[in-house]
């Protein structure tokens, strides 16, 4: 996912069956969005998950919302 400047962001088929994961580490973007959901603070995330860095999770917020405002652009108008 290079092209917005999500370079940690992959997708690989025979990973977590072909869904977007931070880096390749088997923890994708979904869990990573529950855990904020779920009011985990980015500390805490951090400290639960170590292989996890910060600016992993900056690219998961950002994946998120570029997916999002993609499959709803002009849905909500």
């Amino acid at each position: 996912m290079k092209t917005i400047g999500l370079d940690r962001i992959v997708i690989k088929p025979d990973v977590c069956l072909g869904q977007p994961t931070v880096r390749g580490l088997r923890i994708t973007v979904a869990f990573v969005l529950k855990l904020l959901a779920s009011n985990l603070s980015v500390p805490e995330i951090l400290e639960a998950y170590p292989e996890l860095e910060l600016e992993d999770i900056r690219q998961v917020l950002n994946y998120a919302a570029w997916a999002v405002s993609d499959q709803t652009h002009g849905v909500l108008a």
